[in-house]
């Protein structure tokens, strides 16, 4: 991508001032975005981004800056502008750069730049045309289709030059049902880091069908009584709860700074014995996956917590150095514009013994929330507030009848202790996580679960 001779003078040049660690990270994307409204392409978008990161560390300082010009007088000029806000004095020095060969643990088939638009676009109708004709009631159907490589290289004083190429595609299709008065959604959005073969091979019966069935369910369904309740949340992306109220506080982007209610307490009991909490970068071709991440660090299976024991964190290189830790291979950004530091990837807890009919049988009066939607947590106090997009009510160990509206609030760390019955169906769900670093691909997973109480707001009787 860009010479190693120029990549050693830049990094020489971000040590300049006295800086004790310099990093480049070289980004070459190409992405297509294509969107589908009723049957009619209303977005297409394809384009290429390039461009440059470099990062200086000097002690617990943090310089980072990027840029698209990509000659060396450029790159020089820009490591140096950055290596003005280090003053340290210290004499910072580069090894030898050694190229490091990485063995891909993706099978990839069709990459995105060999497939015709027309292909894309087939698929996207084949799925609107399922979803639409699910039922009557089914009025608007949106698709969305996105697909990228990237391809990457990354480089720091400590020798390490590492280069690799990523593959994501995922189609997210979003349905409304209306009866003349109320509307409803329904939405699912399967990806992988796969090439077109993942699109081409979707049970679009399953996927399309499941988000028009979703809306007209919602339709049909009464209002969600307020309380506390034992709740049941599916597998897939019910996950997504513990990966907001539980995942980002075992990060080190707070743990570090003791902004995490789990920060200073590993060997501590966080959840009962039957939670073990994973995150893993190495699934092969699951969406958060990666060979490396993105300070070049092979990524790894990190168990959390196991077995309720909180045993370990999500560490980057950074903020490795304030607590004194080594890194996890789970630092990530958005692109070249970001500065990184620890995210997670397939994030979710392992799966139990309790089979999902169990569970549904010992509960006698809860909630049942099969999808859950979008919410909001305060990473500091792991406190959240999460729509569901389907629920039902539970009564005497049976699903009973659809309800809408439900809210589900409490507090991550406490909830984790309230989980009571894990189930053996482990899934995973696609979707995007936001923070400091930017928007990336993440799973969310889990199998059936059982929290023996959670406050949950509904709209009955307002």
């Amino acid at each position: 991508m860009i010479k190693q001779s120029i990549i050693e003078n830049v990094l020489e040049a971000a040590l300049s001032t006295g800086g004790d660690f310099s990093e480049v990270f070289i980004e070459d994307r190409y992405a297509n975005s294509i969107g589908l409204q009723d049957g009619k392409i209303e977005q297409s978008i394809s384009g290429r981004d390039f461009g440059i990161g470099i990062r200086i560390f000097s002690g617990l300082q943090n310089v980072y800056t990027y840029t698209t010009d990509f000659s060396e007088e450029g790159l020089v000029k820009a490591a140096k502008r950055a290596a003005l806000a280090i003053k340290s004095g210290g004499n910072g020095s580069i090894h030898p750069l050694q190229k490091e060969i990485i063995q891909p643990i993706h099978h990839i088939e069709k990459w995105p730049r060999t497939v015709a638009h027309t292909q894309r676009v087939a698929v996207m109708k084949q799925a609107n045309t399922i979803a639409r004709n699910y039922d009557e009631r089914i009025h608007q159907v949106g698709i969305r289709y996105i697909d990228e490589e990237q391809n990457v290289l990354i480089a720091n004083s400590e020798g390490k030059f590492v280069e690799d190429t990523r593959v994501r595609s995922r189609l997210a299709m979003q349905t409304t049902a209306s009866d003349g008065a109320e509307l409803q959604t329904g939405f699912y959005g399967p990806g992988a880091y796969a090439g077109f073969e993942f699109i081409e091979n979707l049970n679009l019966h399953h996927y399309a069908g499941e988000a028009a069935r979703i809306a007209v369910t919602m339709l049909e369904a009464d209002e969600c009584p307020s309380g506390k309740f034992p709740v049941i949340i599916d597998n897939e992306f019910g996950g997504v709860i513990f990966h907001e109220a539980c995942g980002h506080g075992l990060e080190a982007t707070s743990v570090a700074k003791n902004n995490s209610v789990f920060a200073n307490r590993i060997g501590e009991r966080v959840a009962p014995e039957i939670v073990t909490y994973i995150d893993d970068g190495t699934i092969p071709n699951e969406w958060g996956s990666l060979n490396i991440d993105d300070e070049g660090e092979k990524t790894r299976k990190n168990v959390l917590i196991e077995n309720g024991i909180l045993k370990g964190y999500l560490i980057d290189k950074f903020n490795a150095r304030r607590m004194n830790a080594e890194a996890t291979g789970s630092s990530r950004r958005q692109s070249y514009r970001y500065n990184p530091t620890s995210r997670m990837t397939n994030t979710y807890i392992a799966p139990g013994q309790s089979t999902p009919d169990e569970i549904i049988a010992a509960t006698e009066n809860g909630i049942y929330a099969k999808y859950m939607g979008g919410g909001s947590v305060n990473p500091a106090t792991g406190d959240y507030n999460f729509a569901v997009s389907e629920a039902y009510l539970v009564k005497d160990g049976k699903i009973d009848r659809p309800v809408r509206g439900a809210t589900l609030i409490g507090n991550g760390a406490k909830t984790l202790q309230k989980v009571d019955m894990v189930g053996n169906n482990l899934g995973h769900g696609a979707g995007m996580c936001g923070s400091l670093s930017g928007s990336l691909p993440v799973n969310v997973g889990q199998p059936m679960i059982r929290v023996s109480e959670i406050t949950v707001g509904g709209t009955k009787g307002e």
